[in-house]
């Protein structure tokens, strides 16, 4: 597994977000049954840089709290049964893990979350890392039953590691 943290924003994060990040990127994939190594790449940002992603990519002109962009289109969440037919081009021709995508994470929206849900910074920083990793996997929030299962999802990922409120 490679996770390429890129740490990009101004405020500092008072966590030790290169563990807490491969640690729920593991337990993600773990959890999902990702047959393959895999690789993501993270950015932690700031609000304004996020806010100009989101607005280009979109069409929201605010800052959020995480942006997930997935090389693979699933039918159905999940499934990595014809990732290597269907996604051959997904897989790094040198290390042979399959490149899952992007995410970007506001450090300042991980800090104002935090602080508003009465938890620590680091427990946010997992929860949005999960988060991600389930969209990576091809799951989405937009209908209520999907969004409440990503929930579902999210809790026992974050319990599995011991993040909790």
């Amino acid at each position: 597994m490679t996770v390429r943290i890129d740490y990009e924003a101004e405020t500092e994060l008072p966590a030790p977000y290169t563990e807490i990040i491969n640690d729920v990127v593991e337990a993600a994939l773990d959890y999902e049954k990702c047959p393959y190594e895999a690789e993501v790449n993270v950015v932690l940002t700031g609000n304004e840089e996020i806010r100009e992603i989101n607005r280009r990519f979109r069409q929201v002109d605010m800052p959020t709290d995480v942006l997930s962009f997935p090389s693979l289109e699933y039918g159905t969440p999940s499934d990595f049964e014809h990732v290597e037919e269907d996604f051959a081009d997904c897989f790094n021709p040198e290390s042979g893990e399959l490149m899952l995508g992007d995410v970007m994470i506001s450090v300042d929206k991980v800090l104002e979350q935090a602080e508003k849900y009465g938890h620590s910074p680091a427990r946010e920083l997992a929860f949005l890392t999960a988060h991600s990793m389930l969209h990576l996997c091809g799951y989405d929030h937009m209908e209520d039953e999907e969004r409440l299962l990503m929930e579902k999802k999210q809790e026992e990922i974050l319990q599995s590691r011991g993040y909790t409120r």
